[in-house]
């Protein structure tokens, strides 16, 4: 029954489309933040700035989720992505001229123009991630959440993947950063061309007497009533805030293991390979049985393996810990997006995914600033086990504090 679910849902043609662009754009993006890493790193020789790259980041992308989450509840979604992923396609097209032996000046221009494109791929994640969510629940019938998220989630991760990968390996082996951010570009001239070809599915409401800050307000309260969904976007938040290391890997890399940009790309590769593996497997066995128990295991075997890779000194034991982590991460990217589609209205979309994106999307880029603050005050290795470390103790109190996502189960609440 669960293998015919998964098959039924990818022979719908919008779908299809959809996992195609989310393909494209995710591995321009995961290739774009590859390369930026390591050539503000080469750049600058600093953690610190590595981690105002997640703040520069964060900031617009906090800015604009809640007011993107409104207008996509209003708007046509398919119009709102197409729109702002024409605005991904200007800011690397920032970082092509930036590279151009013409134009390239850092005496002139200093590391500034790359902070620009950071700063409008932040602002478009924070439109792009909401519409994502909300545009996918109107593609595919409620009875395919389950596996369409599963699906969703397995595409975003071999997209990541290929987009870490392959942006070493360009940078390191095709000449640098020009080849790189072109390839860049080109990737999401394909990705826009795509999502033009899905078919517009029209607005959710088509008028509304409410004030733009009574419906923000609304999404606000409609989470924070829900324990299930707050209690997994709050866990998720912090688990990331204090447990990712990805923004310090090129430090890494270059410090401690002693590779390359080649490497430095396997390195954020791993995770995703890991969650490919245990997408597959989700895609056919989805989380539905056990569903909160599952996600605090699985919060705390990320953090477990966070710890394991600041420990490590050998390049494949730490891309080992990458690997595993990225398995239990995609149970929980999983059970979060399922949580999202199942428990939340259809006109409600937008800004519930506005509000989730702030609390996920938001804790990557200031879990990046924390991560690159912790590594000057702490030492580089220290703050990551400072951070698996918060991450168990995160998850020992969500356990506590929160008995109802403790025990949900799926499969007995939804009747699947």
């Amino acid at each position: 029954m669960a293998k015919r679910d998964a098959i039924q849902v990818i022979k719908n043609r919008n779908f299809d489309l959809f996992l195609a662009y989310r393909a494209l754009v995710t591995m321009a993006t995961l290739m774009q933040s590859v390369v930026v890493g390591w050539h503000i790193y080469k750049l600058t020789g600093s953690v610190f700035a590595l981690g105002m790259i997640g703040l520069a980041e964060v900031i617009p992308q906090v800015s604009i989720a809640l007011f993107a989450g409104h207008f996509i509840d209003l708007w046509d979604r398919k119009k709102i992505i197409a729109s702002t992923t024409f605005i991904l396609m200007l800011g690397s097209a920032i970082l092509v001229l930036y590279c151009l032996p013409s134009v390239f000046n850092i005496a002139k221009w200093g590391i500034w123009p790359i902070f620009v494109t950071i700063a409008l791929t932040g602002f478009s994640r924070g439109i792009l991630a909401p519409a994502h969510n909300a545009f996918l629940g109107q593609i595919i019938p409620k009875e395919q959440y389950a596996q369409a998220a599963t699906w969703n989630s397995t595409t975003w991760q071999i997209a990541a993947v290929c987009g870490a990968s392959f942006g070493g390996l360009i940078y390191g082996w095709a000449g640098g950063e020009l080849p790189a951010y072109s390839t860049v570009f080109s990737l999401y001239l394909l990705s826009f061309f795509t999502i033009s070809l899905i078919p517009s599915q029209g607005k959710v409401n088509i008028t509304t007497n409410e004030g733009i800050f009574i419906r923000i307000r609304e999404g606000i309260q409609f989470v924070f009533k829900s324990p299930i969904l707050l209690g997994a976007f709050a866990l998720d938040m912090f688990a990331v805030l204090f447990g990712g290391a990805v923004a310090l890997l090129p430090a890494f890399a270059k410090d401690v293991l002693f590779v390359g940009p080649q490497g430095l790309g396997i390195l954020r590769a791993a995770p995703s390979i890991g969650a490919i593996l245990m997408g597959g497997w989700l895609i056919i066995h989805p989380p539905l049985k056990h569903t909160g128990k599952t996600l605090l295991w699985a919060v705390t075997g990320f953090g477990l393996c966070i710890i394991g890779f600041a420990l490590s000194r050998n390049f494949w034991l730490s891309a080992a810990f990458l690997f595993v982590s990225g398995m239990f991460d995609s149970i929980s990217v999983i059970i979060r997006g399922m949580l999202l589609q199942i428990y939340t209205p259809d006109e409600m979309k937008g800004r519930v995914s506005a509000v989730n994106s702030i609390f996920i999307g938001s804790s990557n880029e200031l879990g990046a600033f924390e991560s690159g603050v912790a590594a000057k005050l702490m030492g580089l290795i220290p703050s990551v086990i400072f951070g698996g470390s918060m991450t168990l103790l995160i998850v020992a109190v969500t356990a506590k504090i929160n008995p109802v996502l403790r025990r949900l189960s799926l499969r007995k609440q939804q009747g699947f």
